[in-house]
């Protein structure tokens, strides 16, 4: 299942400093793994936001759920999900 997720990152300015720099790391070294294991099939910055825009390929809802509930800096974010299907006049899904 395609899933387009946006994701918006609202770190606390008071965050600590190595507390950050960890969850950044984190965060960094899961979404790439799953890019690797082919789920998180591209991600998008956003131009002048601390935002992402992400498609994901995964078997279905709930692993979605997993996936995104276990990004390092899920506290910090609001995210829009958007199930996605083939549009009949995409040439490429023909």
């Amino acid at each position: 299942m395609l899933f387009a997720v946006k994701m918006d990152v609202a770190l606390p300015q008071d965050l600590d400093s190595d507390v950050r720099t960890d969850t950044l790391a984190r965060e960094k070294a899961y979404s790439q793994q799953l890019q690797r294991d082919g789920e998180w099939v591209s991600i998008w910055r956003l131009v002048g936001q601390y935002s992402n825009l992400s498609i994901f390929d995964v078997r279905d809802n709930e692993r979605l759920h997993e996936i995104l509930w276990n990004l390092p800096l899920f506290p910090y974010m609001t995210i829009e999900v958007t199930a996605l299907t083939t549009h009949p006049s995409d040439i490429a899904a023909v």
